[in-house]
């Protein structure tokens, strides 16, 4: 029994991703189906099926009160006006437009999770794209390939990066000192290849700037109010974790959301009931039931199976694991979202240390607060690099493409699949290649 429920998850989800890639079905939809076919053929019972979403609250609350956030301000013109003026410091270039994506992108999310980011900055992208004359969707996809690579600049900076770093120890400080300069390299790969990857754009000039709309702001009051509501969030997912009492990204963005409804109820610039309408709920139901596919190949014991076959394949090779790991984790990062895999990742390279002798089995508490010896981190370092960087190589990746997909979807253009890999696969390769190159270099022949 055991066997066939194994079969059934692993075959659900490599049906989930192929409906996915292939289109015969929306993601949410194909998503939702295959959660649900694993509790009617009882490989997990609807409370297993719950739990495992409960165990990923933080990430569906992050967004869900960011999401909350950003649509109580609309009414507010905030976005199209940001957008006329980035347009205008551009000076309607689309050159500098691509390369002003990419500057303001990146220190925000080497701060701020980047999905986080996404869900706060792509509002800008239609309009401004409009201003222009050019295609959002492109933006939209540049905006996700710097934010998933700036995630690598800190510890903080993509959620898939810091659950690594958290399952071995390793210090902010330690963090800057030893990867930082990959997430650098990452973001410098993507600056190189997009005169390339997005030609049409980078040619683009807007002849007469004063023929821009300029949208006017309503409800300045309110929006003062919202921008301070903005800061107190922004402030908190930066320090609340450090506090005394620690304080979650997750709920700083629940409570910021709850002051928003709450200030705009209380104007009368929109209705409670409208706000909550417009929230991404297409995008939150495909994680919940994404972390029900990953919970399942989790409960039926193919993620730990797989500990056996590395550990038999590479044996205690430190430096061609960390090289497969780095592709292996990078191109399944491509079709599985980062945050899930890497929490399904992270006890199976732990096992696999202990089944070769390289570590004790201490390391395989949940409660361990050691360190690792410093011959085995480049195995974690490497899965870091593989799980942000393959993100990037299609629509399903990452977060912050999901996240970026439903925006879209919003302003009336759906991001396909296929158009995603058009530029996904080059930009995902590259970046795969110079990271194993920096993990060589790095911590190999220095």
């Amino acid at each position: 029994m055991e066997n066939l429920h194994a079969i059934i998850a692993t075959s659900t989800f490599i049906g989930v991703i192929v409906l996915i890639m292939t289109e015969w079905v929306h993601l949410t939809v194909a998503a939702f189906l295959g959660a649900l076919l694993l509790v009617f053929t009882n490989v997990m019972t609807l409370t297993d099926a719950i739990g495992h979403i409960g165990h990923s609250y933080p990430t569906l609350a992050l967004f869900f009160g960011v999401m909350v956030l950003v649509r109580a301000f609309e009414p507010t013109k905030i976005f199209e006006y940001l957008a006329t003026q980035i347009v205008l410091l551009a000076k309607g270039k689309g050159k500098n437009l691509l390369l002003g994506i990419v500057g303001i992108t990146t220190p925000i999310c080497a701060v701020l999770p980047n999905a986080t980011t996404v869900m706060l900055l792509a509002p800008l992208i239609p309009p401004m794209a409009e201003e222009v004359g050019v295609d959002f969707v492109p933006l939209l996809i540049l905006m996700v390939f710097v934010a998933n690579s700036s995630g690598l600049l800190t510890l903080v900076g993509d959620p898939a990066t810091f659950i690594v770093g958290d399952a071995v120890n390793i210090s902010f400080i330690d963090y800057l000192l030893r990867l930082s300069l990959g997430g650098a390299i990452a973001v410098l790969t993507v600056v190189v290849m997009v005169p390339f990857l997005f030609s049409k754009i980078w040619h683009k000039e807007l002849d007469n700037l004063n023929q821009l709309p300029h949208p006017q702001i309503n409800h300045p009051r309110v929006l003062t109010l919202g921008g301070f509501i903005v800061a107190f969030v922004l402030l908190f997912f930066v320090i609340g974790e450090t506090l005394p009492v620690p304080i979650s990204p997750a709920a700083v963005a629940l409570l910021g959301s709850a002051l928003a409804l709450l200030l705009a109820h209380q104007s009368k610039i929109d209705t409670v009931n409208n706000i909550l309408r417009d929230v991404d709920w297409s995008t939150l139901i495909f994680f919940m039931s994404i972390f029900v596919l990953i919970g399942g190949l989790e409960q039926t014991g193919v993620v730990s199976s797989i500990s056996g076959i590395l550990a038999a394949i590479l044996g205690q090779n430190i430096i061609l694991g960390s090289l497969l790991l780095l592709f292996f984790v990078g191109l399944l990062s491509s079709v599985v979202p980062n945050i899930p895999l890497v929490v399904a990742m992270v006890p199976l390279l732990k096992q696999y240390l202990v089944n070769v002798g390289l570590v004790g089995p201490e390391v395989l508490s949940s409660g361990f607060a050691g360190q690792f010896p410093p011959e085995v981190l480049p195995l974690f370092y490497a899965m870091m690099y593989g799980a942000t960087l393959g993100g990037n190589g299609t629509l399903v990746g990452a977060s912050s493409n999901i996240v970026a997909a439903g925006i879209s979807e919003l302003h009336g253009r759906r991001i396909s699949f296929k158009r995603f890999l058009h530029y996904g696969i080059p930009v995902m390769l590259m970046q795969l290649v110079t990271a194993a190159l920096y993990v060589i270099v790095r911590f190999f022949l220095l």
